[in-house]
């Protein structure tokens, strides 16, 4: 699948599922920028991103900063041109109960998931190839199934896919598709160092997932690489799990995997 001369711009793009993406599209072709809040992660993801030899940047912001955002957007576009895929996929996780969370802690979730998310597609907004372009979130399947330990998670991840579908209707008559992928359990990835810390919660949720494994962040990137690519071009307003079954049992997964661990500490 080629991507060659496209602009493709990955908010959260420097480690996990978001810097698999940013591989993947950059071994396609595309040119590519990736925002990150560490800037020792940000240098890391643009060596690993020139190695495909088509060009990439970074930029050093937080998603909740609009400005910051916004600024790096302008600079990856007065160097390369409009965006053609942009990806936002910035995020911070982990256990706890409602009755334990703090206001702070949950604030935090949402201004990163949700905040952060709006950010993005409103900066980019001016940004975009019209038409042509295309615009993919990531969510969770926590957005759609209410899950113990998570409700700072479901919350903001709700917010995201109500973000993708109304954008999704204003933007389609421009000719911008805009969608999610909801990842499931993934390995190698700072959501399940977070999500499942010690063996016993691992091998609990991996007995939960219908096809009985993580998945992995290939597996990730190559869907992105299609339902960003023009045999998609009918595809808009989807949010579309990616988690080898693990949605549909409900909260019952997560929940279970961390009960059978002994609950959260």
């Amino acid at each position: 699948m080629s991507y060659q001369g496209k602009v493709v711009f990955v908010a959260g793009g420097t480690s996990g599922i978001n810097l698999g993406m940013a591989e993947a599209f950059a071994a396609c072709g595309a040119r590519v920028g990736v925002l990150s809040r560490s800037e020792k992660k940000v240098e890391s993801a643009v060596a690993a991103l020139n190695v495909h030899g088509s060009g990439a940047m970074g930029f050093a912001s937080d998603v909740r900063d609009y400005e910051a955002v916004a600024s790096a957007l302008s600079r990856t576009v007065d160097t390369w041109g409009p965006i053609d895929v942009l990806i936002s996929g910035a995020a911070g996780n982990f256990l706890s109960l409602a009755s334990q969370l703090s206001p702070n802690a949950f604030k935090a979730v949402i201004d990163i998931d949700l905040l952060g998310t709006f950010n993005v597609l409103r900066a980019a907004y001016q940004h975009l190839r019209k038409p042509g372009a295309v615009v993919l979130n990531v969510t969770a399947p926590q957005a759609w199934i209410p899950t113990a330990f998570q409700v700072h998670a479901c919350a903001a991840k709700a917010g995201v896919d109500q973000v993708t579908r109304t954008c999704a209707l204003e933007w389609g008559p421009e000719g911008v598709r805009v969608n999610a992928i909801a990842p499931g359990p993934i390995a190698d990835t700072e959501g399940m160092r977070r999500l499942a810390p010690d063996p016993a919660i691992a091998n609990a949720l991996i007995a939960s997932v219908p096809c009985r494994r993580y998945g992995r962040v290939d597996e990730i990137a190559r869907v992105a690489l299609w339902l960003c690519s023009s045999d998609a071009s009918y595809i808009t307003g989807v949010v579309l799990p990616v988690d080898g079954g693990w949605s549909l049992a409900g909260s019952a997964g997560l929940t279970q995997a961390v009960v059978t661990a002994g609950g959260v500490g």
